[in-house]
């Protein structure tokens, strides 16, 4: 059986509120009726990638800053936002992979709970090809990838007519001091850490990215096709 396949985005290091414009684009045309603009029969949709060009803050469903707390992180000089995902405040910026599939989970014979499952396990085998044996998912309230008690990937999706976005958050080599300003997803006496921190060397997210997209292949048991047009 031929396996399904996925348009793979590589943004670059761009602002955080451009990957969310192209992660709506693609929301809509994976939920439109077909026609020209829907994908292909075999396209089960996007794996959008990038690096943010700056720090940010964002909370999910679940809420997690409040006025004061929004009023405090911008004076830092950060942006902060609302998310649809779920899951509770956390940071993205430079030198953190962030990866939204946006996924019509229908076409790749999943469901929501194997996704979740599924981006943890992409994040744990980038930890074991990078060399660190460690890592590992928790049980809720600890979603995500963790070494020990640190946790160096946050998870947070979307899902609504079987399609998903927002996803995973790696941290590359990312300035973990930002983490210092909130209880990460909510979770208090837990710390964050970065390949670069554990490998003790610095790892870009560009290094980071062709086992990334090894494991995601793997997991998902997808082609990733690329293309030069964003949509």
């Amino acid at each position: 059986m031929r396996q399904p396949a996925v348009r793979l985005l590589w943004l670059g290091r761009v602002q955080y509120g451009e990957l969310l414009a192209l992660q709506e684009r693609w929301l809509r045309r994976l939920q439109a009726e077909p026609g020209p603009d829907a994908p292909s029969a075999t396209e089960a949709g996007a794996l959008l990638l990038c690096e943010p060009a700056g720090p940010v803050y964002t909370a999910g469903l679940r809420g997690g800053l409040t006025p004061e707390d929004t009023a405090r992180l911008r004076a830092l000089g950060a942006e902060v936002r609302a998310t649809g995902r779920g899951g509770l405040a956390t940071f993205h910026g430079p030198g953190q992979l962030l990866c939204h599939p946006v996924l019509d989970l229908r076409r790749l014979g999943l469901r929501l709970r194997i996704h979740v499952a599924a981006l943890e396990a992409c994040a744990v085998r980038l930890c074991e090809l990078q060399g660190l044996r460690g890592a590992r998912a928790r049980p809720p309230p600890y979603t995500g990838v963790w070494l020990g008690e640190r946790k160096i990937c946050a998870i947070g999706v979307r899902c609504g007519r079987h399609i998903t976005s927002h996803g995973l958050a790696l941290n590359c080599a990312t300035d973990l001091t930002w983490f210092e300003h909130i209880v990460p997803c909510g979770l208090e006496g837990t710390g964050v850490t970065s390949l670069s921190q554990e490998l003790q060397r610095h790892v870009s997210v560009e290094e980071a990215m062709p086992p990334f997209l090894v494991a995601f292949q793997e997991t998902y048991k997808c082609t990733l096709i690329s293309k030069d047009s964003p949509i």
